[in-house]
């Protein structure tokens, strides 16, 4: 039997307050119907209550994300080099595939369109989700602040951001599996980075995410790319049997070198939002610390100014 994870390993849980900023413009020429209903995409707030539902379940009740605030953002944002889409612009380009580039949006330009450094410094949210269409141009996760660092993107550095915060970046035409793999990314980036000054043999992000095409015989519990037992990018779906010590993470942080022959029935099959759940359900939410390290690799994660 699995110990005892997140709230019912005696931790408290975790409440983050989310600003959630919704680019969903209304196509004129069609009676004003939001372009998520024009092109069948899915809904913003659907979306975000399913990937709320999936993290505190994943995290054991330990994180359960609150929208403090739902803004309308009902245009198309500014690019890097100046442009906007307009309704019939950006349609034209989806179907006939030929999009505006370069397609980064302008980060900078969104700080101040939300007034996100000044409302962050008054203390009025903890992180902001952006819900966009395909093209928008953003990153999947980013962090902001003076000392942030690499979130699955470039840091934003601003030095008036003194607690460095996350925005995710989230495509409606996509469903929750996609959120969550952005998540997962960030998982990654944060975790790679609490472990940085911890020397290779001790260091057990690195041995939570081996699989067995990089490390034979040694599987863990792979990456977010990366089952167990993935040859290739995305391949959640082999059927091939490997030994794995996925399971062994369950027993945080007593690590018996429990294995046992593994393949994708284990995490959904070839489904990608079943095997993030299942990857997320691994990660360690108990109490105590091993080289200065939280045992509780969500507490960081969810707050990178708990980073080490």
């Amino acid at each position: 039997m699995a110990r005892p994870r997140g709230v019912q390993a005696g931790l408290a849980p975790v409440r983050p307050r989310v600003l959630m900023i919704v680019h969903d413009p209304p196509i004129d020429h069609a009676g004003g119907v939001r372009l998520h209903r024009y092109l069948g995409w899915h809904d913003a707030d659907l979306l975000a209550q399913q990937y709320i539902d999936d993290l505190a379940h994943a995290s054991a009740g330990y994180c359960h994300y609150r929208i403090i605030e739902r803004v309308d953002a009902a245009w198309f944002p500014v690019k890097l080099d100046g442009f906007r889409y307009t309704a019939r612009s950006y349609l034209d380009g989806w179907r006939s595939r030929r999009m505006h580039q370069p397609d980064r949006i302008d980060y900078q330009a969104q700080l101040a369109a939300f007034d996100l450094v000044a409302r962050h410094r008054r203390g009025e949210f903890d992180e902001v989700w952006f819900f966009s269409f395909p093209y928008a141009g953003d990153y999947e996760s980013l962090m902001v602040g003076r000392d942030a660092f690499w979130c699955n993107a470039p840091p934003l550095m601003h030095p008036a951001v003194e607690r460095r915060f996350v925005m995710m970046m989230f495509n409606v035409e996509r469903d929750v599996g996609c959120m969550l793999e952005n998540f997962g990314h960030r998982v990654e980036s944060i975790m790679a980075h609490q472990m940085r000054h911890v020397a290779a043999e001790r260091d057990l992000w690195r041995r939570f995410t081996r699989y067995e095409l990089v490390a034979p015989g040694q599987a863990q519990c792979g990456t977010v790319h990366f089952a167990p037992n993935s040859r290739t990018d995305y391949d959640w779906g082999r059927a091939d049997y490997v030994w794995s010590g996925c399971d062994d993470w369950l027993e945080f942080p007593e690590l018996r070198g429990t294995r046992r022959e593994v393949e994708c029935s284990e995490w959904g099959g070839g489904d990608m939002r079943q095997h993030h759940r299942w990857w997320l359900e691994r990660l360690p939410c108990v109490p105590g610390e091993r080289d200065g390290i939280s045992h509780n690799w969500w507490e960081a994660v969810i707050d990178p100014n708990r980073c080490v």
